[in-house]
């Protein structure tokens, strides 16, 4: 059953790592990922250019209320494993037709 939609945004420096982990602690975990994306955050901006070279990704999924608890911890540990690249987590309600 989908219960939320998870959407993480993070430096790209560390996608190869949350990606790993999400598939590898979460049986069939099926998501979507935009790469590239540029922006402003409370440190620091992103846009891929001299000045700010770093850039973002964006990662959702739709997932049952269990798989979104257990991306909440995941990603927690990697907040601490990676505590200056910004890993920001979101769940929304999902509804699905």
């Amino acid at each position: 059953m989908i219960d939320y939609r998870v959407e993480i945004v993070s430096n790209q420096s560390v996608m190869d790592d949350i990606t790993e982990l999400l598939e590898q602690e979460i049986p069939d975990f099926e998501y979507t990922m935009i790469t590239g994306c540029q922006g402003k955050g409370r440190k620091a901006k992103k846009i891929g250019d001299t000045v700010w070279p770093e850039m973002n990704f964006i990662l959702f999924a739709y997932v049952s209320a269990e798989a979104a608890k257990k991306i909440k911890e995941l990603v927690q540990q990697l907040c601490q494993k990676f505590p200056n690249e910004g890993i920001s987590l979101f769940f929304t309600k999902a509804e699905e037709l």
